[in-house]
């Protein structure tokens, strides 16, 4: 079990769904999971959110939380994250207000300002014309402004929102989204899975950019990043090897309803070109054996400064996630956090 003095640890689920596999099955999976995670000590499990992508079951996070939330007993449960543009402030409030009444200090809602999907499918949801990213602070306000403190000539009220609600955080992969977050004085979790080259540098800019708020005093960081922790290095990079493999073929833009098996993960021909884009993503991971493993985190960690972890744990089989899980649990075992260690405060 993870200890006070060691890096916080954490879950980022996208639910995959892998070849012979359906939706229904990896939803049921990823609850499944929950308990076991909290029985390892970690802090927080988030489930993503996708549309129109049958390969990542993750379309309704408020719902999934909720029966992760259920499952479980003191592991906080949220979003990893809204996507704010493809819904409107009060409902998110309604719905992770509800959250909160029902599990009290155990709801976390963090807010993303991507699609998650294609253009065509942000306009099935949105069914309105997007007014750009740069709505996305004002959105962040006013759903910010059903929850305490409120003001008190607000003619509309997200009910039970208005008595409580969860930790908000900004997620990104930009220093735009760090600089947002920093202004807000909201914790900021950095997808470092997704662009590592700027993951200091964002953290960095989140500091120097951070204001104290009534909803935290000082700045407070997790980075969300790829982790495979096997027996081995080699072991590791073959059970991993289906999802990097599905990345690629997102990356050239194909549509698929399900990630590859290991065994056609085991014999694609990777181009060199392939090789390179696999390289570029996956060497900044945390994938390896234990040893290789904690020697990364460590180097992360020094090089950011982030407060806490966060694994986004992608294989095909429950028991390799779980044995992946319990392996990055004794890795990290002795692993400081960052220096700006902050406490979140409740809205």
């Amino acid at each position: 079990m993870t200890r006070n003095a060691d890096i916080p640890l954490s879950v980022l689920d996208v639910v995959p769904v892998f070849d012979g596999g359906s939706a229904t099955q990896a939803l049921r999976d990823t609850v499944a999971l929950a308990p076991h995670i909290e029985e390892l000590g970690f802090l927080r499990y988030w489930v993503a959110e996708h549309h129109s992508t049958p390969s990542l079951a993750t379309s309704a996070p408020g719902v999934l939380a909720g029966s992760i939330a259920a499952a479980t007993t003191t592991l906080r449960v949220g979003s990893g994250g809204v996507l704010l543009p493809n819904h409107a402030p009060l409902v998110v409030a309604e719905q992770f207000g509800t959250l909160e009444a029902l599990y009290p200090g155990r709801v976390d809602l963090g807010l993303g300002r991507a699609p998650g999907t294609d253009p065509l499918t942000a306009r099935a949801l949105r069914r309105v014309p997007d007014r750009g990213q740069d709505d996305f602070p004002r959105q962040v306000g006013e759903l910010l402004g059903y929850f305490p403190p409120r003001d008190a000539n607000a003619l509309i009220t997200a009910v039970p929102a208005a008595d409580g609600g969860p930790d908000a955080w900004i997620l990104g992969s930009s220093l735009a989204s760090a600089q947002l977050a920093g202004s807000l004085g909201l914790p900021y979790a950095f997808a470092h899975q997704i662009n590592p080259q700027a993951t200091a540098h964002a953290l960095e800019r989140y500091r120097a950019s951070f204001r104290p708020s009534a909803r935290l005093e000082r700045p407070r960081t997790l980075i969300s990043v790829l982790v495979t922790v096997a027996g081995s290095d080699q072991e590791a990079w073959q059970v991993a090897a289906p999802y990097l493999l599905g990345k690629i073929a997102m990356r050239t833009g194909q549509h698929f309803d399900a990630f590859p098996s290991p065994q056609t993960a085991a014999a694609y021909p990777y181009s060199p070109g392939e090789r390179q884009f696999l390289d570029e993503l996956a060497a900044p991971q945390l994938i390896g054996g234990p040893a290789t493993v904690r020697d990364k985190l460590t180097a992360l960690v020094a090089r950011t400064g982030a407060d806490e972890l966060m694994a986004l744990t992608v294989l095909p089989r429950q028991d390799e996630r779980l044995r992946s899980f319990a392996l990055l649990a004794e890795a990290a075992r002795g692993v400081r956090p960052g220096s700006a260690e902050g406490v979140s405060v409740r809205l």
